[in-house]
Order: structure tokens, then sequence, then C-alpha cells
């Protein structure tokens, strides 16, 4: 039996970034899509354009810069909606358009108010609409798996019949079994005419930790997309990861005789760029590119592994680009060792961010004798954002005791000069924080706070990852240093920072969708 391609359809951008505190701006969403385009994924669904205008810049502007993948942009089956996409995707190489209609009658009466033939009817018109636009069009029938089976046929007949290319059967509330979910990809092969010509496509929530496994029951039944996002983010429980379904079909070939055009040796370099950018860091025991994915603790384990690897390993860690060498450089290190070493890690650095990154490398080697690969990806995370500083840490001191209140004095530098205030806590961090909202103006409430340490030994790196909420917007901040206190405030700011920079921006969140 011949191996067939799967297209790997990655809605990062678009699903995943509803997740909550993973919303990105429009330089961040740039690169997350040249990774994606590195990494090879073959449809990148850049956003959602009439959302808004936020999301209608990022979709044209990585439908103008990444020319390799096809570039679809979502839409509800409405005129207005369809009309915004097509602007936004027009100049890329390879636009789809991808619209979608409810097609459950529990969304059709609670949240359309339509009746099942006046589905039908904006289904017609709008995949029409859509291809007199765009030659690529998909079609989705958000909550498919709650639908009428027989209906769902009518859907996908009319939607044929207007021009649809890819017909995608969402899983959009994550209810499906992997069984169940087989026998209705296999009914509609069976049962809609002129599917065959057509390429059917899935895109499975993780409301019951499935939506990998109904991924792979979709394919078997004759699914060849799949709608997949990085590190499995996405609304609620998430989406399908896109690492493990790629790295299942490529480790049970023989089980499963497909093929993907991702290059795995990318897989966990997008994963970190990725958490890089959102602040939200990979759980240690997630498949693939969890830190523990390739730990192995217990006697026995290792007792096989040094026999051989193959006793408790499936994979290599290098197939999928994670690297066994961890230290890597020390502070006699000059300029181009440094750079050689970003780019084997992933992130070639041009001359300005290299100059950046040089500096706070050589300040980081004053105070740590060892130089690790974790290192360097936390002065990719902590100094080389994208996002305008309005406020920049200049100094920081604070104290604390058993049997005193934390005191903090921190001093900001902005367009206005610098200036300094103090603040008292119940602990340095929380005192620390107190300082940075005077200074700002703004009263930010920490949701989540959380730390780790890099590297090992006294003088590890210590990261850290804030989730803070201003005014009803949640903003997620990460910072790093030797220093714990000086990476949370470092975090801090740069949530505090991208409230800034999203309110001159004036870009209202993007509307809720499949």
């Amino acid at each position: 039996m011949g191996t067939e391609r799967i297209t790997i359809f990655d809605t990062t951008l678009r699903d995943g970034e509803q997740s909550p505190g993973c919303s990105m701006n429009l330089d961040e969403k740039l690169q997350m899509a040249r990774q994606l385009e590195a990494l090879g994924v073959d449809v990148i669904e850049a956003g959602f354009p009439v959302a808004s205008e936020g999301d209608f810049a990022a979709v044209q502007a990585i439908a103008r810069e990444c020319r390799k993948p096809v570039i679809a942009g979502l839409c509800r089956a409405i005129p207005k909606d369809i009309e915004r996409a097509w602007e936004a995707l027009r100049e890329a190489a390879r636009p789809r358009i991808h619209t979608f209609l409810a097609t459950s009658d529990i969304h059709l009466a609670h949240k359309l108010q339509k009746t099942r033939a006046e589905a039908l009817v904006m289904i017609r018109e709008g995949v029409g609409l859509a291809k007199s636009l765009c030659p690529d069009v998909e079609f989705s029938a958000e909550d498919a798996t709650r639908s009428d089976w027989d209906y769902l046929v009518e859907v996908f007949t009319v939607a044929i019949e207007a021009g649809a290319t890819v017909l995608n059967v969402p899983d959009t509330v994550g209810y499906t079994v992997p069984d169940e979910y087989g026998r209705l990809i296999a009914h509609l092969k069976a049962k809609v005419p002129g599917i065959d010509g057509v390429t059917i496509s899935v895109h499975c929530h993780n409301d019951l930790g499935l939506a990998v496994a109904n991924s792979l029951a979709a394919i078997a039944a004759g699914a060849r997309q799949v709608e997949c996002t990085v590190n499995g983010i996405g609304e609620r429980a998430g989406n399908a990861a896109l690492e493990e379904v790629v790295m299942a079909l490529s480790v049970r070939r023989d089980a499963m005789p497909f093929t993907t055009g991702v290059n795995q040796e990318a897989i966990y370099r997008t994963s970190q760029t990725l958490a890089n950018i959102t602040g939200i860091e990979v759980q240690p025991n997630k498949a693939i590119v969890g830190r523990n994915a390739f730990a192995h603790e217990s006697g026995i384990h290792q007792h096989g592994m040094l026999s051989h690897r193959s006793t408790y390993e499936i994979m290599t860690p290098e197939s999928v680009g994670v690297r066994q060498t961890h230290l890597v450089l020390g502070k006699h290190s000059g300029r181009h060792a440094l750079a050689k070493r970003f780019e084997e890690l992933g992130y070639p650095l041009g001359r300005t961010e290299l100059d950046k990154a040089y500096k706070l490398f050589t300040k980081l080697s004053d105070q740590k004798k060892e130089i690790f690969d974790e290192d360097l990806l936390a002065i990719v995370r902590d100094g080389l954002t994208h996002i305008p500083e309005t406020f920049k840490l200049r100094a920081l001191q604070a104290t604390a005791g058993t049997s005193m209140f934390a005191t903090a004095l921190v001093t900001l530098a902005s367009d206005g000069g610098e200036a300094t205030e103090t603040a008292m806590g119940d602990g340095p961090v929380n005192a620390v924080f107190a300082a940075v909202d005077k200074l700002t103006g703004l009263k930010g409430r920490l949701l989540d706070f959380r730390i780790h340490a890099i590297t090992g030994g006294a003088d590890a790196v210590g990261e850290v990852f804030v989730q803070v909420e201003f005014d009803g917007v949640t903003q997620g901040g990460k910072g790093a240093s030797t220093d714990i206190v000086e990476a949370s405030v470092r975090a801090y700011l740069n949530a505090t920072n991208k409230v800034l920079f999203a309110r001159r921006a004036s870009v209202p969140a993007a509307a809720e969708t499949r």
C-alpha cells in the first residue's frame, strides 16, 4: 500500500490565538508565521480579518510575506465577512477563503435563529461569493459532530455545487469519539455526490482529551487535511496538537501509511518560538515537546536506555529538534560564536539584534561561569522582544524579611525621562509590582505567576511568566534574570508594555469562532 500525503493546516494564529493569554501583536504573528513556514506546514490560517483591524492587518502582512504555504482567512458565510477576508488575502501567492456556518440544530436554533433550509441558502450564496473571488474555498460545518448526519450530506452537497474545494468536518466542542468520528467521515464519503473531487478536512477540539485520536481516526476513514495548532493551544482545552499528529504519523507509518511535508527537526524550535511569544510554557509532560518527553528517571528505564535507546524511546530527541548538548559558551566567547549558536538554535539574528543579544550575553557571563542553550533562549525571550518598551527598567531594589513588610524602590525610564517610586507589599515581588503600577498609572491584577530555573546551579537563570489583568484585558508577560525579583518585574513590565501597545493600536479582541 502506497503512502498518501496529509495536508497540515495550522490554525495557531487563528484558533490558537483565541486561548486566554495567547493574543499576539502584528510583529509576533509575523514571527510565528515565518517559523510555521520554516516548519513546512501546508496551510497557515492567519486570522479572522473581519474581527478587528489588527486581525486584518496581520492576515494581510502574512499573505504578503509567506509565499510557500497557502494562506487562509476565516469568515462567516455572510458577504461582508467574505469580502473583507478576500481584501486581506488578495496579495497572497496561494490564498484560501475559509468560510463557515453552524449546522447543528442546537446552533441553528439558539445562535443563528435559522431553519435548516435557510442555512442551506446561506451556504450556497456564501460559498458561491467566495468562489467568485478566490479559486480555493474551504467550507466548514460548525459543530458538525452534533449535526444530523443526513443533513450534513445536504450541507456538503450544496457546498460542493457552489464551488468548495475543501470540506471541513469540525468537532467544535470536542464531543465525538474516534470510532464515531471515523464512521461520520465514512458516511459523508459514501453519501455526498462529488466528494471524491474535494479534500475532506477535520478540526478537532480537545475537551475530552481526544483531539489527536479523533483526527487520526478521521484520516483512517478518508480525511486528508488535519487542522491543528502548535503545542495544542486553542479555545477551552485546545486543539489537536500539530506535533502529536505529525509524529504519530511518522512513528507509526506501519499502521498509518501517510506522510506530511513537515520538517520534523523544526518541531521543537517551533514549539519554543510559540512559548516565547505567548509566555505560555509547555507543560513538562507534554508529548513530543515537553521537557520530560525524553527524560528517564526510573532505574529500570535508565538501565534499558544505557543498553539500547529503543527500549524506552520510540523516537529520538534529535528527530524533533531537541539537542542533547547543552553547554555551549563561556564569558570569553566571541560575537561570531554567539551568532552561530543562535542560528543553530533556530534564531538567526541581524546585526542590531546580535548587538543587543551580545550585550545581554556578556552581562550574563559576568554573573554565571557556564552559559547553556536555555540561557540563550531566555535572552531571546526577554531581551529581543518586538513590543515597543514604553517603560524600561533602570534600577530595582527590594528588601524583605520574616518580621517586616517588604519594600521596593523601582526606577523606570520612558519618553518623559526617568522616575522612581517606592511601595510596600506582603513580599518583594508584590512590592515591586505595586511600585511599577504607581509609575505607569495602570492597575494590574495578577492572575497567574509561574517561575522555573532554566538551568541548574545556584547561579541559574530564573524565568518568570505572568498573566495580568488590566481593566478587563488580560496580557501575558515574561522575564528572565539570575535575580528572581528582577525577572518578576521584567515579566510584569512586559505585560504592561503589551497593554499600552495594544491601546495605542486600538485593536479590539478577536471574536470567538468555531
